[in-house]
């Protein structure tokens, strides 16, 4: 007998819940079955899982093969990792982004920006509206241009430090 680790859909119509079940795999999705292993509601926020481990471990030692979703919930509940002995790739659930967050994440700057972008990205957050006089748009072009220049200036000058120290360092 080849037993499945699988899904029984539960619950009413267009509101499924499911039980993970060890199953025949020649019996129906919704018929008979071996053994309850845990349950599963993807309906609820965020989804809950519920997987004896431990009987989930008995079923997978004893050679049942789990259908590719309960996999997936298997190495969730840390099961899987436990059966192979190896850690499992991690998996990446979909993630609700509000607008908040996806605000804050173009706000911060990046951790590895250097101090030349955070001065442009200064700049340019001292320039005035879009809906200002045309006039003034030229004034914060030029502002964005000076603080690339200034940046271009700052690193010339580090470079040229930088051989001077080494050649004095060389002459010793």
């Amino acid at each position: 007998m080849a037993v499945k680790l699988r899904l029984m859909r539960m619950g009413k119509k267009k509101q499924p819940t499911y039980r993970v079940v060890a199953a025949d795999s020649r019996k129906a999705r919704n018929g008979r079955f071996i053994e309850i292993v845990g349950t599963y509601n993807p309906r609820q926020e965020p989804s809950l899982i519920e997987i004896d481990n431990e009987r989930a471990l008995h079923w997978l030692r004893h050679g049942a093969q789990p259908s590719e979703r309960v996999q997936k919930l298997l190495v969730i509940s840390g099961a899987w990792e436990e059966f192979t002995g190896e850690a499992a790739p991690a998996i990446n659930a979909p993630a609700k982004v509000t607008k908040a967050a996806s605000a804050e994440a173009v706000d911060a700057p990046a951790e590895d920006a250097s101090a030349e972008d955070v001065s442009a990205e200064d700049a340019s957050a001292e320039a005035p509206d879009a809906g200002s006089e045309p006039g003034e748009d030229s004034e914060a072009a030029s502002a964005e241009e000076e603080a690339d220049s200034n940046a271009e200036t700052a690193e010339a000058e580090e470079a040229a430090e930088e051989d001077a120290e080494k050649a004095e360092g060389g002459e010793s």
